[in-house]
């Protein structure tokens, strides 16, 4: 039988009443933070809701978020389910075209419109018929105004309850493997995450946590989102990417989530200012040790740090090291949007680098065909959206499949060791699988992005772009350097592994140039669309190692 949890909007009502007058969010808006109590959003979220359902809307029917992490975003997805409502958050970087799909196969009547880049440009994706709500502090024309349908909408009253078994969000996936799906999730699946996490991370509450990553990917949605509202805790949101660092310093969070390239900013930063010669020096001596990892622990603004996590991508176990020497010990997550974030996790007290842990209560876990990583919880989604051929090849009975291949140790740790739709064959037909080559090659200082490539090719190649540390490097120096990295590499993999030739690339992958998500991964497809038609000269050329 199922066990009740309170959903999240049961716990807003609690902590609306028990924590009225305390803080709930804070975001900076042109350098001001503007401060929001839980009773003084619980008035808007319920004004919110009212209108909503007096615009016409019907319970179930679906609406969309679009906008950067703000406090009225959360405002915004709390009023759609204390509404009856489904909530459809939508990734604030995406194109026009991609923001008119969405809106057209999820059926969404209403879309809030927030925190935008370019919002004249993306909001053309928008049809004439769905309404337009404009956040506060963020003009949108043509949009109907937030604070004026608040102020003319009396709130709702009492506890409106929500049936856990009802659809709470449709959130499609970022899209590294073709076209974004829509992943259904139940409030219930929802609050049985949040609870089985909270198991695992005890004592968690009255927390303060930092939100920048997107809050429509489901690792931020269910860490800092759900987090903070389950909890009764306190959110502060980043203002932009130049004021990151100050923001954090700011903040000051007790829990915070990083994806594995925002940890290697972190490390380079730290290295730019301290080299690693010295640090190792200063480190080795007890008394200034301290105080070193005292001072950069408060630069990164993780001083009263409880939990550092990372997740949504592989991370190189040497990073990990590294800040473990620093004293900040990083806890890899593993999870994906089907089950609500929910699998894996390294322990605060039992970490095991190179891992990504143990699995949450509740979550089963087992090995199927080809060692893909099969999981079970009542976490996993209802299916994809509209799409019944799709969600019947995700599962196996009642196991959901990851995609993943790995291995399990004795004390049950799970070691992801590759996607299995990323395995390719060369024109040998020898199997090769990026993930495994890429993390020996992702060590090396000089080497900040990597992606192997080569389906049909007799060897692999492997195409990179370089660090900030190897850009100021002058370019024989470069490729010395890079080639001692491809003779090790190559004597530590099998003959049909190893590496043909190293292609430094000019240009950094980014999320506007197409080849990131908004989560920073790599998106393999893009980049044999981009560069395929190169493979071949780049295997004939002379020298193993080439700029582009």
């Amino acid at each position: 039988m199922q066990q009740h949890y309170p959903t999240i909007v049961d716990q807003f009502y609690k902590f609306e009443t028990e924590k009225k007058d305390l803080l709930f969010l804070s975001e900076p808006v042109n350098g001001v933070y503007r401060n929001f109590t839980w009773g003084e959003a619980g008035k808007e979220i319920r004004c919110m809701a009212g209108w909503l359902q007096s615009s016409g809307l019907k319970k179930g029917d679906r609406v969309a978020i679009l906008s950067k992490n703000c406090a009225h975003w959360i405002m915004a997805d709390l009023a759609i389910a204390m509404a009856g409502m489904v909530s459809v958050p939508l990734y604030p970087n995406i194109t026009a075209d991609a923001v008119r799909e969405i809106l057209l196969h999820s059926e969404s009547k209403l879309i809030f419109v927030g925190k935008l880049d370019n919002p004249l440009d993306i909001r053309k994706g928008i049809p004439e018929t769905i309404t337009q709500v404009s956040f506060p502090f963020y003009f949108n024309e043509g949009c109907l105004s937030w604070n004026t349908l608040v102020e003319q909408t009396n709130p709702l009253k009492g506890l409106p309850q929500t049936d856990p078994n009802a659809l709470c969000c449709i959130i499609y996936t970022s899209g590294t493997t073709g076209q974004p799906k829509g992943v259904m999730h139940r409030f219930h699946g929802i609050s049985f995450a949040v609870y089985s996490f909270l198991k695992s991370n005890p004592p968690i509450e009255n927390e303060v946590f930092f939100s920048y990553l997107p809050l429509c990917h489901v690792a931020e949605k269910m860490l800092v989102e759900c987090g903070t509202i389950f909890t009764g805790s306190t959110v502060h949101f980043v203002e932009s990417l130049n004021t990151f660092s100050k923001n954090l310093q700011h903040t000051r969070p007790t829990i915070f989530l990083a994806v594995p390239r925002i940890w290697e900013k972190m490390q380079e930063e730290i290295l730019k200012k301290i080299p690693q010669k010295r640090l190792d020096l200063f480190l080795r001596i007890p008394v200034v040790s301290g105080l070193i990892q005292k001072a950069i622990h408060k630069k990164l603004g993780l001083g009263r740090c409880k939990y550092l996590y990372t997740g949504a991508s592989p991370i190189n176990p040497s990073v990990l090291e590294w800040f473990a020497r620093l004293g900040l010990i990083i806890q890899e997550a593993y999870g994906m949007t089907e089950n609500a974030a929910l699998s894996h996790s390294n322990r605060r007290a039992f970490v095991k680098f190179g891992t990504v842990g143990q699995s949450y209560p509740g979550v089963e876990v087992k090995l199927g065909k080809d060692n893909e990583v099969l999981v079970k919880s009542e976490a996993s989604m209802l299916g994809y959206y509209k799409e019944p051929e799709l969600t019947a090849a995700m599962f196996e009975g009642e196991w959901l499949k990851t995609g993943d291949e790995g291995s399990i140790d004795a004390d049950g740790f799970l070691t992801i060791t590759g996607r299995i739709k990323d395995q390719f064959k060369t024109s040998k037909g020898k199997y090769i699988i990026p993930a495994q080559i890429e993390s020996r090659v992702l060590t090396h200082p000089y080497i900040s992005q990597a992606c192997i490539v080569g389906a049909g090719m007799p060897a692999p190649l492997l195409l990179c772009t370089l660090s900030e540390k190897a850009r100021i490097q002058e370019k024989p120096s470069i490729l010395q350097h890079l080639q001692e990295l491809l003779d090790k590499v190559n004597t530590q993999l099998e003959k049909h592994e190893q590496i043909a030739r190293l292609i430094i690339l000019h240009e950094e992958w980014t999320i506007d140039n197409g080849i990131l998500t908004p989560t920073l991964k790599i998106k393999r497809k893009v980049i044999d669309t981009l560069f395929q038609q190169y493979y071949t000269a780049w295997y004939n050329l002379q020298h193993p190692v080439a700029f582009t």
